[in-house]
């Protein structure tokens, strides 16, 4: 048995909202899925990486789903600059959960979540000091 092309589903109240918040991220819009005409479900990419995004009603009434609160997964976003990357985000929809700060040797991170509450990463190696 052999699996491929894995992705990360989301499961959001407010599908063009949150599709607007990740192609503000850098996402492009691969693939959308209709029921009756309204959008249910869109595949979009960034970097190789497949994000779906899905209608939790639709999860609901077409699979019988039930889904949850995220409480035990994140989406990482690595950048060059996480302090504008935070900034950037808080302006366009995220909502702060942890303030930019320096970990390890040499990374810095922050975490906001999207208008659903699922919590996103943002991570940097940090330049190191001139001597």
């Amino acid at each position: 048995m052999e699996f491929k092309s894995p992705q990360i589903n989301l499961y959001v109240t407010d599908l063009d909202r949150s599709r607007t918040f990740y192609e503000k991220l850098g996402f492009k819009l691969t693939f959308t899925a209709e029921i009756e005409g309204e959008a249910v479900h869109h595949e979009l990419v960034l970097d190789g990486f497949k994000l779906g995004l899905a209608s939790r009603t639709s999860a609901n009434k077409v699979h019988g789903l039930t889904p949850g609160t995220n409480t035990g997964s994140e989406l990482a976003l690595w950048t060059e600059d996480t302090d504008l990357a935070l900034q950037y985000l808080l302006e366009n929809g995220g909502t702060l959960l942890s303030a930019a700060h320096d970990f390890l040797d040499d990374l810095r991170s922050a975490w906001i979540s999207d208008p659903d509450g699922n919590p996103v990463q943002l991570v940097c190696r940090r330049l190191a000091p001139e001597l």
